[in-house]
């Protein structure tokens, strides 16, 4: 999970729900609020030091992660009226559709090197067009992440590189620290429900997930540039075919 975050900017709670409800047999429920807190934590510090870099963009993390912050919010709220077996229904497809995504080539154009420049994005200047679009994206990825716990980074990358037409680079970074973001919003949310949905948090397991997570993530983040982004992304999107197949089939 750290390792798919650092690499890919995306992919952490794709794994952490099924690895604590199929493997830490943790109630659905439960699972996603942890699954909150983890990847937040562990985006968290996967981002610090790509912000010291000048990597994450400051502009993108306003116009697409403040709404998915709020967003995030309200999707927690919107899970006490769905049933876990719902959640994880949903959680089920947004893999599949993650799965997709990945699998999809990454367009050369996006990473050329007249984009690498650290203060480009920052000069570029939006459309109203692109405001709104990343907006929306923002809103959508945000309400999906706190419903079902998916820190959407497969979604936030793609918008990143081809909406806001950034760097690969600085699509991770932005999308590790808007994770982080609407991570612990979502979590905030969950916590304030725990006493009305029964929800108890394991806090050891979180830690040892947590701990575990934060050396992938700095292990990734120092092989990023040494490893072939496309064919990383597309070998991760094939692997989530049929883990999101088990937990359709499991939750019907």
């Amino acid at each position: 999970m750290g390792l798919s975050l650092g690499l890919l900017g995306s992919g952490g709670s794709i794994l952490t729900v099924p690895l604590l409800v199929y493997i830490a047999h943790e109630p659905e429920k439960a699972a996603i609020a942890e699954s909150l807190l983890i990847v937040g934590i562990v985006a968290l510090t996967g981002s610090v030091s790509l912000f010291f870099k000048r990597l994450v963009d400051l502009r993108l993390v306003a116009v697409f992660g403040l709404p998915s912050m709020l967003a995030a919010y309200f999707g927690a709220y919107l899970s006490q009226y769905v049933g876990a077996q719902i959640q994880m229904l949903i959680f089920a497809v947004v893999m599949l559709g993650a799965s997709g995504f990945m699998l999809r080539p990454i367009r050369a154009s996006v990473n050329s090197p007249k984009n690498q420049s650290p203060t480009n994005s920052l000069a570029q200047s939006f459309t109203l067009s692109q405001y709104l679009t990343l907006i929306i994206a923002g809103i959508s990825v945000g309400t999906l992440a706190g419903l079902v716990g998916v820190g959407g980074g497969f979604l936030i990358v793609p918008a990143l590189l081809f909406i806001a037409k950034t760097t690969m680079r600085k699509a991770i970074a932005t999308s590790l620290f808007i994770i982080a973001m609407q991570s612990f919003a979502g979590f905030t949310k969950y916590s304030y429900l725990q006493s009305t949905q029964e929800i108890t948090f394991n806090m050891p397991l979180i830690i040892l997930v947590t701990a575990c997570a934060i050396l992938g993530v700095l292990v990734g983040a120092k092989l990023v540039d040494k490893l072939p982004q496309a064919r990383l992304k597309q070998a991760f999107g094939g692997a989530l075919i049929p883990l999101s197949l088990f937990i359709l089939f499991t939750n019907i």
